[in-house]
């Protein structure tokens, strides 16, 4: 995960050197702010993430994630095409429902319920999901409406992007199985390692019954998991990252996912513990 905060002649070394260690993925925030950096630089994320695709070569590129906060899945879905297109088919959408934070405040929006944010989060799946993969696409929703949509040329990887739906509550979690390549989860917060783990567990559990209730086999769905949610940052020693990967592993995660080091909090840390991650531990995890 690469923080939109820095200018690109500053967090361009960061994607290139992210696929020089051999990471399978790299991320990025599609927020407009996020949480105590809103007052600091930020920069949006499809444009950065343009400019990754430009600077690499294999590794996966994402959104984590995009939500309806701010976009409409119609001008969304071109913008994922042409990026997939740039990226020559190494796009990873991934996509939530959005929280309560700054993204929703700037706009002077009042709060919306739990269950309505989960009601337009599945019209944006939705919709999302036939604007990608249906040229003339109409929808009819409560939150959204397509009519005639076009989609030519379509995205390189087919049927479309995968999704990566980020999802801890059944309704979402049903979502991430019915239209989800990935699923995500930053488990339930907890300020315990061992609490935050047990939720973890369960979450994970709770995913398996999700797929079943929607004909889908678990297997078919890779799991993603981010670790820094936990109240320990995963990169603080490699013995961290190595012991918090094995426990992903054991859970049945295929995949997670950690914060570049930064000099300050949040996800205050050593990029030479990143590096020796990618040196001596990458390798051993993928063959867990």
């Amino acid at each position: 995960m690469i923080l939109t905060e820095d200018r690109w002649w500053s967090g361009e070394p960061k994607w290139r050197a992210a696929e020089e260690l051999g990471f399978d993925h790299a991320w990025t925030y599609d927020h407009l702010g996020w949480r105590s950096l809103v007052d600091g630089p930020w920069f949006s994320a499809i444009p950065t993430l343009t400019a990754a695709a430009m600077v690499t070569e294999q590794i996966e590129l994402g959104t984590f994630v995009a939500s309806p906060n701010f976009r409409h899945p119609v001008p969304f879905a071109r913008e994922l095409m042409t990026l997939d297109d740039i990226c020559d088919g190494r796009l990873l959408c991934g996509v939530g429902a959005g929280g309560q934070g700054y993204d929703r405040a700037v706009f002077g929006e009042s709060e919306m319920p739990p269950a309505q944010r989960v009601d337009r989060f599945t019209e944006f799946v939705e919709a999302l999901d036939g604007l990608l993969t249906r040229d003339g696409f109409d929808y009819s929703g409560e939150y959204y409406t397509a009519v005639g949509a076009r989609n030519l040329p379509g995205c390189v990887r087919h049927p479309r992007v995968p999704f990566v739906v980020a999802a801890n509550n059944p309704r979402s979690l049903r979502l991430a199985a019915r239209f989800g390549g990935g699923w995500v989860t930053t488990g339930h917060p907890s300020e315990d390692l061992d609490g935050w783990w047990r939720g973890v567990a369960d979450i994970a559990g709770e995913f398996n019954r999700a797929a079943e209730q929607v004909d889908r086999d678990p297997g078919e769905v890779r799991r993603y998991l981010s670790l820094d949610a936990a109240p320990v940052y995963s990169l603080t020693c490699v013995d961290t990252f190595t012991e918090a990967a094995e426990k992903a592993h054991k859970l049945g995660f295929t995949d997670v996912v950690v914060h570049w080091p930064r000099s300050a909090e949040p996800y205050a840390g050593r990029e030479a513990v990143l590096e020796r991650v990618a040196d001596e531990v990458l390798e051993e995890v993928r063959d867990l």
